[in-house]
């Protein structure tokens, strides 16, 4: 009877796969570094400062900075300003008005669906002056419209596409040594975030009205100007994004079929492992689908929201995975072909998952319908989010320790067979060293896979939500190379289990010429489900009972 590829397998050949896939890893690195561009880029617009002359306040007219039917600009909002004075100016009557991308050197920039995702996020400027304070931590009120076109010649021809009213907490400081004129250091504000950027242009209308009843900015100080920092995926990372996953779709879904065409022809039911090791490999080609082409030609808000259930659900079965995995391999005599013995195990698991969708439910499925809503807004909201991405990277941390003991335990437990090596042939005893050494290898290159995906897990938790905690420089992101390298390893490990763990069709019969006994090179695992299989490791631990 025949093991698993990795057992049966030569050394060449083996060696020739590792260093292929070893390669295609350091491919997967050197193209994000190398090749594509930052992973995002951040777009600032100053707001321009119109003025609502009509009589009465008309909420569905379209306030345009620049272009044949350009808004009535002001060109401060001093109280003592002539216009202003002499208009009777209120804080109705203006409006900041925001042409996303915005013009650059001269030219009229258009945003492209490549950009996948679009977040805006607004920076107030606000001048300390001792006649217009600023209060202790107000409360802001934005009256924000949203249009779209396609077309750039300037006609006001926008169209709807979201307005609400929406509470924002604002907390701004001011050095010591700063005086009257001076701004202060406000913390950024989340305005809105799309999931699908399939306009050339978008449209913001802002207004602050005052509403002394509810206290609705009032006490906000001398507003000067307002700034929104539109951050989207570039869109040269996408083509390099999309052209990776296309790539590894292809392949690891040929791998996954090839895999359980070899199980099948084994003539008996795969066992939890096998199961196991196809769910993931599944789970793998449903997160390399490039689904996102869609959004090259079709409008699909949910886009943002599908990706996030994608990407939980592998690190869900992953981490599923893992614990079985490494279960599987600990040669305590043990039956384990069972997935109720890992019930505790994954129940942990499952319900972390459960959580982490009800908090992605919470923020990205409201804004399916309304974009500018946020879990951030307040402070109680602020807290939770800051909670919960806290407690979720501690929860990855005590994982990836509790995984190291059980690889610590499969280790101690082999080792402690490998002093029966001794007493065997020289011909048994040379393939037990080359099973445990391959065995080995997995194992450590399957830590280094979890120690990497922990830490990528950690910082896309941190970057998304550094600038929410008063970090300023929207700059700082993990690089391309980091997250094509991630992406590349998940999808080269996958590819190694597969590969590697699929039955082998060669039959190696090894003759034990000092007691004449014949014994088969099969499964790595101790999962043996007809009389005939058994896996070499068991082999070593039942030759080690009887000696």
């Amino acid at each position: 009877m025949a093991g698993v590829v990795l057992e049966n397998l030569s050394w060449k050949k083996l060696i020739i796969l590792g260093v292929f896939l070893l390669l295609l890893l350091i491919t997967f690195f050197l193209v994000g570094g190398l090749v594509a561009p930052k992973p995002s880029n951040v777009v600032t617009v100053l707001g321009t400062k119109c003025y609502d002359g009509g009589s009465k306040l008309n909420r569905s007219k379209w306030f345009v900075p620049r272009g044949p039917n350009k808004c009535e600009e002001l060109r401060n909002l001093d109280p003592a300003d002539e216009v202003i004075v002499k208009n009777s100016i209120t804080e109705k009557q203006v409006v900041f008005s925001f042409w996303l991308p915005g013009p650059r050197g001269g030219e009229e920039k258009r945003m492209t669906p490549l950009f996948q995702n679009m977040l805006g996020v607004l920076q107030l400027d606000i001048e300390h002056s001792e006649k217009v304070p600023l209060s202790k931590n107000p409360v802001l009120q934005l009256d924000v419209r949203m249009g779209v076109r396609d077309d750039g010649d300037g006609e006001d021809d926008w169209k709807h596409l979201a307005s609400s009213v929406e509470d924002r907490n604002l907390q701004c400081t001011l050095g010591k040594d700063k005086g009257e004129g001076y701004l202060y250091d406000c913390d950024l504000l989340q305005l809105f975030e799309l999931g699908s950027v399939t306009h050339h242009y978008y449209l913001v209308n802002l207004r602050l009205p005052v509403n002394f009843l509810k206290g609705y900015n009032v006490g906000i100080g001398r507003v000067v100007d307002i700034y929104i920092h539109m951050i989207h995926q570039n869109g040269g990372f996408t083509i390099v994004w999309m052209t990776m996953k296309s790539v590894m779709f292809v392949m690891v879904l040929s791998l996954l079929i090839w895999f359980w065409r070899r199980i099948m022809q084994l003539g008996r039911p795969p066992n939890l492992l096998e199961r196991t090791l196809f769910a993931l490999g599944a789970v793998v080609t449903i997160l390399d689908c490039p689904l996102e082409l869609l959004q090259l030609g079709i409008d699909i808000p949910f886009m943002l929201l599908l990706n996030d259930i994608r990407q939980g659900a592998f690190y869900a079965m992953l981490m599923s995975f893992w614990v079985i995995f490494a279960g599987e391999h600990i040669m305590d005599q043990t039956e384990r072909n069972r997935l109720s013995v890992y019930w505790k195990h994954l129940s942990a698991i499952i319900f972390g998952s459960i959580c982490l969708f009800v908090f992605d439910m919470c923020e990205r499925g409201i804004q399916l319908k309304n974009p500018f809503f946020s879990i951030w807004v307040t402070n109680a909201g602020t807290k939770l989010a800051l909670a919960f991405i806290i407690l979720a990277g501690i929860a990855a941390g005590c994982y990836f320790l509790f995984l190291c003991y059980m690889i610590y335990c499969v280790m101690k437990n082999i080792s402690a067979k490998k002093a029966s090596l001794p007493t065997m042939s020289q011909l048994r005893r040379k393939y037990y060293m080359g099973v445990i050494y391959r065995f080995r290898f997995l194992m450590m290159a399957t830590l280094v896979c979890a120690a990497f995906t922990v830490v990528f897990f950690i910082m896309s938790q941190l970057n998304e939500g550094e600038w929410r905690w008063g970090d300023d420089d929207l700059n700082v992101e993990y690089t391309s190379a980091f997250f094509t390298g991630v992406f590349g390893m998940w999808n080269i490990y996958v590819c190694g289990l597969l590969s590697l763990y699929a039955p082998s069709h060669k039959t190696v019969v090894e003759i034990d010429s000092a007691d004449g006994s014949t014994e088969e090179n099969v499964q790595l695992t101790q999962l043996p489900t007809t009389p005939s299989e058994t896996s070499a490791l068991q082999a070593l631990t039942s030759k080690a009972a009887q000696d």
